[in-house]
């Protein structure tokens, strides 16, 4: 609920790591499902990115603010920001698909009263990897990470809240699954624990290899997840079943 103390956190956990490329869950500065409270507390882009920019300059790290709500023209995004190591912002993605659910203990759920959907999906570059890019919900449509991986992608990014029934039921059979589809690294930050606004999320961030092999922080609470991430592994697993290009 509090831009400022979020990104103290953000910076607090990027203390002492060695990485090239840190990625933050969805909603990293405000995590907020009432639609009139996150009118009142969105800003633009500049304004939310600034501190995240920072940080990158200041680790010299490839950063994925993994979505932020921001302002535009059109309305509200939930939106991805690739940030480099200069802290310049080197690719946007707004969420295509957005989270609609009603669920068995009466939560319900629609972005689209609050959001305005992405138009197009987004491939980036960080180092000598293609990324693709997408958040939560578009977990559940396969045909986004195949185009992905017919356009060449490398490493897929799902920064997520899910929330907990949804998490407990499906959050790594669909991590999983995107990433054996696509023989591409599947990188999926996740929120956790029970949030201001009154939400419960599910956490479990997850590192998923081609081939399907699991990495994940087995509880809801913060942590940090490191893994290696080669190219070898995306040559390997397309190489010995090559169903990504196939269909």
């Amino acid at each position: 609920m509090d831009p400022e103390a979020n990104a103290r956190t953000v910076a607090q956990m990027m203390d002492g790591l060695d990485a090239d490329f840190v990625l933050t869950p969805e909603m990293t500065p405000l995590l907020q499902k009432d639609p009139d409270a996150l009118r009142d507390a969105v800003r633009e882009e500049a304004e939310v990115v600034a501190p995240y920019s920072e940080l990158a300059r200041e680790h010299a790290v490839h950063l994925l603010l993994g979505s932020a709500a921001v302002l535009t023209p059109d309305g509200i995004a939930n939106r991805s920001v690739l940030i480099d190591p200069d802290g310049a912002v080197t690719a946007r993605y707004d969420k295509i698909n957005l989270f609609e659910a009603s669920l068995p203990n009466g939560e319900v759920y629609r972005e689209a009263d609050s959001y305005v959907a992405g138009r197009a999906p987004v491939t980036a570059q960080v180092g000598n990897f293609a990324v693709g890019l997408s958040i939560c919900y578009d977990l559940r449509f396969p045909a986004l990470y195949s185009g992905y991986a017919k356009g060449g992608a490398h490493i897929l990014t799902a920064p997520a809240a899910f929330t907990r029934s949804t998490g407990r039921d499906h959050w790594e059979t669909l991590v999983r699954a995107r990433a054996i589809e696509a023989g591409a690294w599947m990188l999926a930050p996740a929120q956790g624990g029970l949030h201001e606004d009154g939400r419960g999320t599910w956490g479990r961030t997850m590192a998923v290899s081609p081939w399907g092999e699991v990495s994940v922080l087995d509880h809801d609470r913060p942590g940090v997840l490191e893994v290696e991430v080669t190219m070898a592994a995306v040559e390997k697993a397309r190489g010995r079943i090559p169903a990504w290009r196939q269909r």
